[in-house]
């Protein structure tokens, strides 16, 4: 055997052991770590993303949203995720154009308490006002968007002298209120838009229907007591009081607690209405020659 096929079975061996080497590596070394790899890659084609269709669901649930959100803000009250105790004061500072200046209030929290699945913070809003300004505050408080409730309440009637010597008759009032609020955000809209809160006026029921005080006459107006009637011209009625002082007057024109209501020319007379403190009187007063005629 010649040197040139020494060498080439030589390297025919060595290549055969390099290939033995190279299968045995790979399936005896390499084969545990290929394996794991591949279960890898089969984990990550299982969640293979596509990014289309996670665009598209995102609009389908942000649809989805939309709607449940609209659904909440079209109910009359919402229950917020959680609430701090200062919102309440601030609702109260923003009710402040809706009432009178002899509205005073003042709001004291108590605690936080429990209503079966919810929770509520309780304060305690006292204060003195008319009796609308009372009304008002009852009427915001249980027609405002997030849900709140007056607990219990107690009015009594409050009279208050005046410069003018006529008492303003007012309104206490002492509130327990309950502002509710949830651990979650099943029962409030994202955004919401507070309900209309002003409420209309009411007759006042703590008004006095008598009244001992009688207003002055600040305005110089005809004082019917005792007032003589001169004339019946065209114009209107002429006539005096006590004091002198003439008056030409026509029906409808006011008079100290009271207006002329009618002339009657047929039978020569002025009649009046008053109303003098919760009375409301009827006075005829007669022309002057009339009266002249009686006495003789």
């Amino acid at each position: 055997m010649n040197r040139k096929i020494k060498n080439t079975l030589a390297l025919v061996g060595i290549l055969a052991a390099l290939l033995v080497l190279g299968f045995a590596f790979i399936f005896i070394f390499q084969k545990p770590s290929i394996k794991k790899k591949k279960a890898e890659l089969a984990n990550l084609k299982a969640f293979e993303y596509d990014t289309e269709g996670l665009r598209q669901q995102l609009r389908d649930k942000t649809r989805e949203a939309s709607i449940l959100d609209s659904v909440l803000a079209a109910r009359k009250f919402n229950i917020p995720q959680g609430l701090s105790p200062l919102k309440f004061y601030e609702f109260l500072n923003n009710m402040a154009p809706m009432l009178s200046q002899e509205c005073k209030v003042n709001v004291e929290y108590l605690e936080q308490k429990t209503d079966k699945n919810f929770f509520f913070h309780s304060y305690k809003v006292s204060g003195y006002g008319t009796y609308n300004d009372m009304y008002q505050i009852v009427y915001a408080i249980e027609q405002s968007k997030e849900l709140k409730k007056i607990l219990n309440i107690t009015l009594s009637s409050y009279v208050v002298t005046t410069d003018t010597d006529e008492p303003d008759f007012l309104v206490n009032f002492t509130l327990n209120v309950g502002t509710y609020f949830a651990d979650n955000d099943r029962f409030a809209s994202a955004e919401y838009i507070e309900n209309k809160l002003s409420a209309s006026k009411l007759y006042d029921v703590f008004y006095p229907l008598i009244r001992t005080q009688i207003p002055p006459n600040y305005d110089g107006l005809l004082d019917v007591q005792g007032a003589r009637l001169l004339a019946l011209v065209p114009e209107g009625a002429f006539i005096s009081d006590l004091k002198g002082e003439s008056f030409l007057l026509m029906e409808g024109d006011k008079v100290y607690l009271g207006y002329l209501t009618q002339i009657d020319r047929q039978r020569n007379k002025a009649k009046f209405v008053l109303n003098k403190g919760g009375i409301v009187e009827s006075i005829e007063i007669p022309l002057e020659r009339e009266i002249q005629k009686l006495e003789k």
